[in-house]
């Protein structure tokens, strides 16, 4: 197809294009202008200074805690099913899996994420929220994360034998 060509309408295409019609023909906002939507945003010299340093304390901690969890999920997976191939028994490898789980070490990613807990709201700038006096969700999500531990391991890789030859 040439620039500017336009394909031909498929079935699919048609059958979209009816549903849409119908559903603008019981609209209420038909004809209607839509109601413009402020934001609580402003561009300001502070703003552009801030951006002049690259990312944000917060945003970088974020992305190593996300790189860090990424990366336990990577060894978690490869030893669990190391694990599996080295062992026969169902209820050796559940013993094994639940020792080796109970040692595992997230000092340094659990470090990051108690720095994020603690930090996050002063540097994100996050407003308060008056009636719980507490800081606003973010996408209806709460900003603190849950530190990583041996319940994190067994929800993602459970010491079932079977679940890994599934997986």
């Amino acid at each position: 197809m040439g620039q500017g060509a336009t394909r031909p309408e498929t079935p699919r295409d048609r059958r979209e294009r009816e549903t849409l019609e119908a559903d603008l023909e019981s609209s209420p906002l038909r004809g209607a202008p839509l109601e413009q939507r402020l934001r609580n945003f402003r561009p300001d010299a502070d703003s552009a200074v801030r951006a002049l340093g690259g990312p944000a304390m917060w945003m970088r901690r974020l992305r190593a805690i996300e790189d860090a969890v990424s990366q336990h999920e990577r060894q978690l997976a490869e030893t669990w099913r190391t694990l599996v191939a080295e062992t026969e028994d169902a209820a050796a490898f559940a013993t094994a899996w639940l020792e080796l789980a109970g040692s595992w070490s997230f000092a340094e990613v659990n470090e990051l994420i108690e720095g994020h807990n603690r930090n996050f709201p002063a540097e994100a700038r996050l407003p308060m929220d008056p009636r719980t006096r507490d800081f606003v969700r973010l996408n209806g999500r709460r900003y603190e994360r849950d530190p990583l531990d041996v319940d994190w391991i067994l929800e993602r890789f459970p010491p079932d034998r079977a679940a890994v030859l599934a997986a």
